[in-house]
């Protein structure tokens, strides 16, 4: 396995995990509007429409079963990671030069990190962070800069007390209440 589908793997399994365990797709979510479904539909589509825009393709996944569509969406994006040729096709990014398999790991596994959240809330149990997944959220956020609270990214970061934990501030800071 090349390091950068180590580093995807290292977002996706917990994810995956959380997937797994979703017994109700309808299931509100901490993202205002969206259920279960919706919040794994967007994981996958802005996926798909990232590796789309970069001239690759994966399979629509099956809409009947959303676990499923997920592991399909999964090992198609691992083996796209697996050639070099994909993984280190370099592009312009919203902030400078990178490769899909960079981008894949970083950005979308970011994407991942807070989604897995956002997926245990909505079954009414929590997925705990650990301090290195906090620490590239915070990271991440501060990279995006004012864009992290562009429309459809975030909404505005929430107010939380000063005792609150460090998963507590670290998710206010992506307009989410832990």
């Amino acid at each position: 396995m090349s390091n950068t589908q180590q580093m995807w793997q290292q977002h996706a399994q917990p994810f995956t995990e959380v997937v797994q365990a979703v017994t109700d797709w309808d299931a509100a979510s901490p993202c205002e509007g969206w259920s279960a479904r919706d919040v794994l539909g967007h994981v996958i589509e802005t996926e798909r429409d990232f590796l789309t825009q970069r001239g690759f393709t994966t399979p629509e996944p099956d809409a009947g079963d959303p676990a499923r569509g997920w592991d399909e969406h999964l090992s198609a994006v691992t083996d796209l990671l697996g050639d070099e040729s994909v993984a280190t096709k370099e592009f312009d990014g919203y902030f400078g030069p990178t490769t899909v398999g960079d981008t894949l790991a970083r950005f979308y596994g970011f994407d991942l990190l807070v989604h897995r959240w956002d997926l245990a809330r909505s079954q009414g149990s929590d997925a705990t962070l650990n301090d290195s997944e906090l620490d590239e959220i915070d990271a991440a956020v501060d990279g995006f800069g004012e864009h992290a609270y562009a429309p459809g990214i975030f909404a505005a970061a929430v107010d939380v007390p000063e005792d609150a934990d460090r998963q507590t501030k670290v998710l206010a800071r992506t307009g989410r209440r832990a």
